[in-house]
């Protein structure tokens, strides 16, 4: 294959979600649905987690947090997240995202820790009350900001789509990369250096009230949360105008208008201004808004309810998309541990022995030639099950093509892959195999 045939690196790119609470409508336009959409991208290797470890930092109700992890996870699938094509996983059951965290711990100094937003605005609130500078305190608080950069160097992403907030945590991730590869890389970078993509274009909604919408001034308006009937009498409560029916209304800077935008065509949009400048009543209007959102959001809110029905599914799913991010994890934590110091004892043809056994433990494609004449290939689980198998090719040279570019891109490729899935195996099985496949050969 000549250097310009060569396909382009994926870029990947990794979304946290921090689970102390559900989220509402503003959630939706503003993180959920362009995330989605972002992932769908060709050359996007998108991981979205869990952030529950983060969560501990800001609440310490264990039922809250429990519930928030089961909601936002179905909120997510519901909406459309793709996970054989994404890896979607809780951030506490990656080890690896704790150890890291101690790893980097032990190169991030006192000082950098002392200038993050959180620990000085937490330090400025307590001076104004003329408190001690640390009350109320915990370490989780002050260096949360380490291990927010395990999880963005655990799986060396490229792009972090974050606000304009946390830009200095990017940028903290990249100094203690740095730092980690100037002290133990010898000449190799461990770590790649995150860039932060800044959402200054995300939809911003405004809530009831005009404000941003937040459920801390208790002015959010719903996603799933009562159902159609909760939606309809949340938008009920949009402020508006005193103009009355019959009266022109000026569309321009009323919350219903924007609201009304984030969901609707460029035409809606257009006869929606329309209708409100020629007398349209404000509770028509009202009632334009709730029929606009309802048609989207309701086949949404059927598949909330059915996954929140089913626990054990969203469970199966964390729990694929966890082993798919663990053979990434484990590999790189292997080698930070090694280059840190922390190395077996064994002797190195003891070492190469737990190599090659480890290595022998890894899914496997077989490619073999019928009676019928055709060449097939299949996909094997490390305990030998069957995972997936080809159609019938002419020639092997094109099985082995296809068995090379599924290794190469993983399961990106599936879709277009000529392949059946075994019986009783998902999607996201085969993208955990593949994903293994090509963490072993990033070694």
């Amino acid at each position: 294959m000549s250097q310009s045939a060569m396909p382009r690196p994926l870029q990947r790119v990794l979304t946290g979600i921090t689970t102390t609470g559900t989220l509402h409508l503003g959630n939706y336009v503003g993180a959920v649905r362009p995330a989605i959409l972002a992932s769908q991208e060709a050359g996007v290797e998108s991981f979205f987690f869990m952030a529950d470890y983060h969560a501990l930092i800001k609440c310490d109700d264990p039922e809250r947090i429990n519930r928030s992890r089961l909601e936002i996870a179905a909120i997510w699938l519901a909406a459309g997240l793709d996970t054989s094509r994404v890896t979607f996983y809780r951030q506490s059951d990656i080890p690896e995202i704790p150890e890291l965290t101690w790893l980097l711990t032990c190169v991030t100094s006192k000082g950098q820790m002392n200038r993050a937003h959180a620990y000085k605005g937490a330090t400025d609130a307590n001076a104004a009350a003329g408190e001690d500078l640390d009350a109320g305190v915990t370490m989780g608080l002050y260096s949360y900001p380490i291990l927010m950069a395990a999880d963005i160097l655990m799986f060396n992403a490229h792009r972090v789509p974050v606000g304009r907030d946390q830009v200095q945590h990017i940028e903290m991730t990249r100094d203690v990369a740095q730092r980690f590869n100037h002290l133990f890389g010898k000449g190799r970078d461990f770590f790649v250096l995150p860039e932060a993509n800044v959402e200054e274009d995300v939809a911003l909604l405004p809530g009831l009230d005009g404000r941003k919408m937040s459920k801390s001034y208790d002015n959010a308006i719903p996603l799933f949360e009562g159902g159609a009937k909760g939606l309809k009498e949340a938008i009920a409560h949009i402020v508006t105008d005193s103009k009355l029916p019959g009266e022109p209304k000026e569309p321009e800077g009323q919350t219903l208008v924007t609201i009304y935008d984030a969901f609707a065509s460029a035409a809606q949009r257009q006869q929606f201004r329309a209708d409100l400048r020629a007398g349209l009543a404000w509770g028509e209007a009202k009632q334009q808004l709730f029929d606009l959102i309802d048609a989207e959001i309701a086949p949404l809110r059927s598949r909330y309810e059915a996954l929140m029905a089913q626990p054990e599914l969203i469970e199966a799913t964390l729990q694929e998309g966890a082993a798919k991010a663990r053979a990434v994890a484990a590999p790189l934590l292997a080698e930070l541990r090694h280059a840190v110091g922390l190395r077996s004892f064994a002797a190195p043809a003891a070492q190469v022995t737990a190599v090659k056994a480890a290595k022998a433990a890894l899914p496997v494609f077989k490619q073999f030639r019928e009676a019928d004449g055709q060449f097939y290939f299949k996909l094997n689980a490390a305990d030998g099950s069957p995972l997936l198998q080809s159609l019938g090719f002419a020639g092997g040279r094109d099985a082995g093509q296809w068995v090379a570019r599924l290794k190469r891109e993983g399961a990106a490729a599936l879709a277009e892959a000529p392949v059946q899935l075994a019986a009783g195996v998902g999607a996201a099985a085969v993208a955990g195999a593949l994903a293994a496949l090509q963490a072993s050969d990033a070694e």
